[in-house]
């Protein structure tokens, strides 16, 4: 959930580091810091803003080489002291991850003399690595300093350090945590987001688990868990920077909901065979024998990507005949999952990184598990690790809310289902076209919402100061209602929960005011009848009611009070009109409040942390 950046090179580091800190910001932090070596090692860290950092930093600084972190706070409160870089003697380390043997290991280190001066788990890999370059009667480098303490660490690292005997290369190794290293013309770089890299590189080498290396001015080496040399392809990013940067608007969570015309597009680009009515996934290695003989599926993942999978569940039950169980990543491991090798896993990630989803799929393949990995990151540790990759085609997402990815996993999800139930001959070629013109049209449905945003904004408006939300929808409505609810409270800070609307009655319905907004799901489809009972049993507690529905819909005005609406559509496919429409509302709201809309309190947007 931290961002590591590094550099060695010809040009000055400090402002390099800096930079590719400020392109990391929109993983959330809450301090910063960075360590040059200048003839010494001099480092600068501070709590709050990377600007706070910047005003820190001496101006004559021409060091060449260094490391920067901003850091999320786990391990300690959000203080000086607990952020990065740690400094152990003439060694700087910086990492993003959880060192889970940490207090026995600081115990040792304090009888070894040495002094903590922070409460972090990362200042233990400080300490390590001085004491076993320095305290012993052998006399080793830093690399292969770092290959010793990682023998001891348990848990999860990305690590960059410094030393001052070593003084132009940087030391690097990785375990279930990110790590990439740029490949430059004026020297080389390390992060743990390819987007910190952006504007330097496009040529990144991916670094694998347990692997280790050192990053200098003119050469990058990268060894394997033997001490062996390993040759790297070099793989060049297919992201602009321009492509992280607001174009003019306000928010990037805002350009980002108004690239989704173009990211949906670009997901389903070259895939959809209308005239045969079937998708083209070369890239999935399942064969049409073995999904045919498919007996389950589980779909796991967290947070947004959770909320696509549960409309996934519902697609390929509707669409294959398959039975799907949509797991919570962080859960599933320690749930005695029964699985067998009949069966396909699908791990949906935005990152590509999250540590519960990847903890989860590789429980899975222990049970020989099929696997399947739905990402927007080429080169992310799921995308390596798993038998199949999709990708989401959405660009880099900045905004720590969700927007275009989730609407591209969707695309994603539904796509595989139609590819799934035409193998298995579950659906008719007919049925299948009808889904695939419904995708077709999408991009052009969702740009008549985005045209038509100005009355979203007059409903936000009018329920910005509102203390609860309550989202409520029907079969593929239900996701929406959570993924809506979840965007409202993680930007605006308003207490938003989702439902199944027939839930009400079992408890939530007493929760109701007359200044309680209930946002009602209510498209067309075969659950639209009870939808409008469910409405009626809300405006029975005088909850005023926001209805999002078809633009061909005569009825919902008599009774909703507020209706938002969305260009009709294929019922199976309405839930990504829905979703653009509240996203739209999630962001109103939060600009009216005055919220900190991409970067809200205490989120991060890739969670490397279990």
């Amino acid at each position: 959930m931290c961002g590591i950046v590094g550099y060695a090179g010809r040009n000055q580091a400090a402002s390099i580091l800096v930079d590719s800190l400020k392109r990391l910001e929109y993983r959330g932090y809450d301090s910063a810091g960075i360590s040059l070596f200048n003839g010494e090692l001099a480092t600068h860290k501070t709590v709050g803003k990377i600007a706070d950092l910047e005003a820190i930093i001496p101006d004559d600084l021409d060091a060449c080489i260094g490391i920067g972190h901003t850091r999320w706070a786990t391990h300690g409160k959000p203080e000086t002291r607990n952020s990065h870089p740690h400094v152990s003697g003439n060694v700087s380390v910086v990492h993003n991850g959880i060192i889970e043997n940490y207090m026995m290991l600081k115990e040792e280190l304090i009888e070894k003399g040495y002094e903590f001066k922070s409460d972090t788990d990362t200042e233990v890999i400080a300490h390590l690595l001085h004491q076993k370059m320095y305290a012993s009667d052998k006399s080793i480098d830093l690399l292969t300093s770092m290959r010793e303490t990682i023998e001891c660490l348990e848990g999860s690292y990305a690590i960059a350090a410094l030393c001052t005997d070593e003084s132009e290369k940087i030391i690097f190794a990785r375990k279930d945590s990110p790590l990439v290293i740029g490949v430059g013309e004026d020297g080389n770089y390390a992060a743990s987001d390819v987007t910190a890299l952006l504007k330097y590189t496009k040529d990144i080498l991916y670094i694998n688990d347990n692997e280790t290396g050192t990053v200098s001015p003119d050469e990058i080496r990268v060894f394997g868990q033997d001490g062996n040399l390993i040759k790297k392809d070099i793989e060049t990013v297919e992201w602009d920077i321009e492509a992280a940067e607001k174009a003019g608007y306000d928010h990037f969570m805002l350009k980002e909901i108004h690239e989704q015309p173009t990211s949906i597009q670009n997901t389903f680009a070259g895939k959809l065979l209308e005239l045969e009515g079937n998708i083209k996934l070369d890239e999935l290695y399942l064969s049409k024998e073995q999904i045919k003989y498919l007996r389950r599926a589980t779909i796991i993942a967290c947070g947004t990507s959770w909320n696509a999978g549960i409309l996934g569940k519902y697609l390929f039950e509707k669409l294959a005949g398959i039975h799907t169980d949509i797991e919570t990543a962080s859960e599933f491991r320690y749930g005695n999952p029964v699985l067998c090798g009949e069966e396909l896993t699908i791990a949906i990630t935005q990152s590509g990184e999250t540590a519960d989803t990847l903890a989860a799929v590789r429980s899975s393949m222990s049970y020989g598990c099929k696997t399947i990995a739905i990402t927007n990151v080429v080169g992310s540790t799921i995308a390596r690790e798993c038998d199949s990759v999709l990708y989401t085609r959405a660009g880099p997402e900045i905004g720590v809310a969700a927007t275009k990815t989730f609407t591209a996993q969707l695309i994603t999800l539904y796509m595989l289902a139609i590819h799934l139930g035409r193998s298995r001959n579950f659906i008719s070629p007919d049925d299948a076209k009808k889904l695939i013109i419904g995708l077709k049209k999408l991009p052009g449905q969702v740009q008549k919402i985005l045209n038509r945003k100005e009355t979203i904004k007059e409903c936000a408006d009018i329920f910005a100061d509102r203390r609860d939300y309550f989202f409520i929808g029907r079969y593929l409505n239900y996701p929406v209602a959570l993924e809506s609810a979840l965007k409202l409270k993680e930007i605006s800070y308003i207490h938003a929960e989702g439902y199944a609307a027939g839930e009400l009655k079992h408890g939530p319905l007493a929760l109701l005011t007359k200044d309680t907004p209930v946002v009602a799901i209510a498209t067309k489809g075969h659950t639209y009848d009870k939808i409008l009972s469910n409405i009626k049993e809300v405006k029975a507690r005088d909850a005023t009611v926001i209805a999002v529905a078809d633009e061909d819909d005569t009825e919902i005005e008599k009774y909703a009070d507020v209706v938002l609406r969305i260009p009709s559509s294929h019922e199976l496919i309405a839930p990504v009109l829905s979703s653009v429409t509240l996203q739209l509302l999630a962001y109103y709201t939060a600009l009216a409040r005055d919220c900190s809309i991409d970067k809200p309190r205490n989120l991060a947007k890739s969670v490397t942390v279990e």
